[in-house]
C-alpha cells in the first residue's frame, strides 16, 4: 500500500507525480528544485542558495510524511554543472549530521527543470 504525501510548505509538483510517496516503511521524495513555495520563484541564482532551498523543500515533504532529515538513507543530487559540486556539498553537509550519513550519488545533468542549478531527491525511513 502506498500513500501520497502533499504539503503546501513545498512547491507543488509541476507534472504528473507526487511530492512524495510513503510505501513499505519508506518515504520517497521526488526531486526538489529550489523553488520557494511562498513566492513560486527560485530562492536565488547561486548554487549555495539553490541547494539550501531544495533541501528545505525536501525537509518539509519529509515532515508532512512523518519523517525527517535525520531518517534519510539515500540522496541523489543532480547538478547543472559538476563544477558546483564543492559549493553544493558545503551547504548539503549542514543538513545532515552524525556518523550514519545518507548514501549519495551526484551527477551533472544537461538541463534541469525551469533552469535550476540543482535538483535533489531522497529516500528516508518513517
Amino acid at each position: 500500500m502506498r500513500k501520497n504525501v502533499k504539503t503546501d510548505l513545498a512547491p507543488a509538483a509541476i507534472g504528473p507525480y507526487s511530492q512524495g510517496v510513503v510505501a513499505g516503511g519508506f518515504v520517497f521524495v521526488s526531486g526538489q528544485i529550489p523553488i520557494d513555495p511562498a513566492t513560486g520563484a527560485f530562492a536565488g541564482d547561486d548554487i549555495k542558495t539553490q541547494t539550501a532551498q531544495s533541501l528545505r523543500n525536501v525537509s518539509k515533504i519529509l515532515e508532512a510524511a512523518g519523517s525527517g532529515m535525520d531518517k534519510v538513507v539515500k540522496t541523489t543530487v543532480l547538478l547543472k554543472n559538476i563544477s558546483d559540486f564543492a559549493a553544493m556539498n558545503e551547504v548539503y553537509a549542514t543538513f545532515f549530521e552524525g556518523d550514519a550519513l545518507p548514501a549519495r550519488a551526484a551527477f551533472e545533468a544537461a538541463a534541469l527543470p525551469k533552469g535550476a542549478l540543482v535538483e535533489i531527491e531522497v529516500i528516508a525511513t518513517l
